[in-house]
Parts: structure tokens; sequence; C-alpha cells
């Protein structure tokens, strides 16, 4: 005696499809918005420290990192060299003792003291370079044209590891979209964090595995 094999029908298969296609629809979504999260915490951190450094400058007449006067306003900080630069690489480890050449690291130390950036005010947290949204670093430094910088020549704001959809649409929303001009410019990274080239990027290639070090004039 034969024994009837059920099976799913057609109304049922389409129903499974239905809510597969919704659950994939919601995941992509979801992916998407904590994309552009991470593009405008970017954005804002560039817009953020800009703001910071402005308001030191117009408070103490001098910059962060380079003020020379800082160790005279507070007590057990570290004076820069007020020639105007800033020393130092943007990816420069903390140390527990600074002194007037670690400018890169100063430049946080004193903000941090000003009140303009939060975080720890003593000891090597103090020159610590905040995370950004892509667990890479913001940091600053002076480019030398020829060697680093991705040609710039005056003080810059540098944003590591991030990936290259964001880094494009960063590049897109602030400035011209090229790598390799305007106000931010990109560097192809092959490590985490590395140091400025002394260009950018030809151009930018969004192959879903690139990471780019992005650096704004300041």
């Amino acid at each position: 005696m034969k024994t009837k094999q059920a099976g799913f029908t057609l109304v049922e298969i389409a129903i499974v499809l239905v809510i597969i296609g919704l659950l994939l629809g919601g995941i992509l979504k979801g992916q998407e918005m904590i994309t552009q999260a991470k593009i405008k915490n970017v954005v804002n951190d560039f817009n953020g420290i800009t703001a910071a450094v402005n308001s030191y400058q117009d408070r103490y007449r001098a910059m962060p990192g380079d003020d020379l006067n800082a160790s005279g306003r507070w007590s057990g900080a570290v004076s820069g060299g007020g020639n105007g630069q800033l020393t130092g690489l943007y990816n420069a480890a903390p140390k527990a003792t600074y002194t007037a050449t670690d400018e890169s690291n100063l430049f946080w130390w004193h903000l941090r003291l000003a009140g303009f950036v939060g975080g720890s005010t003593t000891g090597q947290a103090a020159g610590q370079q905040p995370s950004n949204a892509a667990n890479g670093i913001m940091g600053v430094e002076t480019g030398v044209s020829a060697t680093s910088g991705l040609g710039f020549t005056s003080a810059i704001i540098c944003s590591s590891n991030l990936p290259d959809k964001i880094a494009i649409a960063v590049d897109t929303q602030m400035d011209d979209g090229a790598s390799n001009t305007g106000q931010v410019r990109g560097q192809l990274q092959t490590a985490p964090n590395p140091n400025t080239a002394a260009t950018g990027a030809t151009s930018y290639g969004e192959t879903g595995t690139n990471q780019y070090l992005l650096c704004k004039n300041m």
C-alpha cells in the first residue's frame, strides 16, 4: 500500500521566500545604516577637532601642541616650540614623559587641559590620540610635501583605518572626492595606522577590502 507523501504547497513556499526576502532586506538596510552612521561620525570628528583648534587659538593665540606658554598656564604641562609647526607624527606612540619635540602628542594634552577634548590630562594617556569610528586613530602632524603629509605643507588632521566606502563618502561630502587633491586627501593603507606618504593615492578603489588614511588640511 502506497503512503501519500506530504510536501510544501506553492503558497507555503511563496510565504517562506517572502520572509527570507524581508530578513535579507532588513539586514542589508541595517548594514547601510551602520555605514552611514560611521561616515557621519568621521565627518563630525574632523569638524569637531577643527573647531577645537580654532577655539584654542582664539583663547590663547597659539596652536595646541606648539603652545610656548602651556607649562606656565597649567602646572605639570609641557610647552611646545612656538614656531607654528607640529613636530612628531600623527601616529606617534604616547610616552610616559613628554618633551617639547613631541608636539603631535602635546596637541591632545593641551586641548584636554583647555577642556576642548575629553580624556585624561595626566601621564601617558594625556597625549593619546582619540579613536575614530573605524577602530583607527585621529592624529595631527605638519606635512613635508616631499616626504610625507600627502602633499600638504601645513598642519593636518589624519584619520586611519577607514574602509573604502567610508573614506570615499567623507572626501566627497567634505571636499572634492579626489584622493590626491583638495583639502581632504586619501592614502591607500597596506598596514594599520601607517605613516603618511608624500602624496595621496592616484584614485580611490572601492573593493570592499581597501582601507584608507584620510588627512585634512587644518
